[in-house]
């Protein structure tokens, strides 16, 4: 594959947009596909035509999960007929490996190579090209997509073979989740004790309790009042409930997966599933009684 591979994006969502304009920075973007026209137009009419997908080295999928790149390519045959001999699909959702190992089964039947590329790093990152990408898949096939790669991320982990790279996010996801409702759990019985929320955080990063969630999470978000951590709650609660039935596959137990997506079907149940997780830190007293009342969870 050419050091300038031609790439299309589609889903142009808050993370597929940052992806597409980094890459049209990178001289690299050649189509882009979203079922909202208004977003595609952002980027030439040209780049929205079947035949520019069909003439793409490599497609990256930011859609929500594994699941609607397939239904997309049910339904778009123009789509599907760009996934073709020598391409490569490079799935960029969050989703449960065993999605990706038959997408992947789907893909390879065509000729074609797939990677599942789980994101972190959020919007910002998406914006600014310095995404971590977990990869999951052939080290040939990542060796060939990864001039399209390397514009969208500051780092990239070959973690294994394809369902790791989702697998890795899956487990990256439950414990950042956690972590911030174990800080949320902490400062708040710290606030209870007349600290401040403000003091409470700067103990917390001058010791060993510090992590990304303290020294980022909640200073920029939570103390700032903005409460822009730009995912929703709805969000966390997937990626929560996926990574619960991940680890406790084989009747494996799952202690802090499964408390933190009860704590986050609380707050969906509360009418929270479209909030900015952030927003779980001042509601935080009041989801932990609604488990507290229904010990069933």
């Amino acid at each position: 594959m050419s050091v300038h591979p031609r790439v299309g994006v589609v889903g142009l969502g808050r993370m597929g947009a940052g992806i597409a304009r980094v890459l049209d920075e990178a001289g690299l973007l050649h189509a882009v596909r979203d079922l909202d026209r208004t977003a595609t137009a952002a980027f030439g009419e040209a780049r929205g035509r079947p035949e520019a997908l069909h003439a793409c080295d490599v497609l990256l999928f930011a859609t929500p999960t594994t699941a609607d790149i397939e239904t997309v390519l049910d339904v778009e045959p123009d789509l599907l007929q760009a996934v073709d001999e020598g391409r490569v699909l490079v799935d960029l959702t969050t989703s449960h490996p065993r999605d990706g190992r038959r997408l992947a089964a789907r893909v390879a039947a065509r000729g074609a190579g797939y990677l599942d590329a789980a994101m972190t790093g959020g919007a910002a990152a998406a914006s600014s090209g310095t995404l971590t990408l977990m990869v999951g898949g052939e080290a040939a096939i990542l060796e060939r997509a990864r001039p399209a790669l390397d514009p969208i991320a500051r780092t990239i982990v070959h973690v294994g073979p394809v369902g790791a790279g989702q697998t890795m996010k899956l487990v990256h996801n439950m414990i950042c989740h956690t972590i911030f409702l174990a800080t949320a759990e902490g400062c708040r019985a710290a606030e209870r004790a007349g600290i401040p929320l403000e003091t409470a955080l700067a103990v917390i990063n001058a010791g060993n309790a510090r992590s990304f969630v303290s020294e980022r999470r909640f200073p920029d978000h939570v103390l700032s009042g903005r409460f822009d951590g730009r995912s929703r709650v709805a969000n966390l609660d997937k990626d929560l409930a996926m990574g619960a039935d991940l680890i406790g596959e084989g009747g494996r137990a799952a202690p802090y997966a499964r408390l933190a997506t009860a704590l986050l079907s609380a707050a969906r149940e509360q009418g929270m599933a479209e909030e900015d997780f952030t927003r779980l830190y001042p509601h935080y007293d009041a989801l932990a009684a609604a488990l507290e009342d229904e010990p069933e969870r």
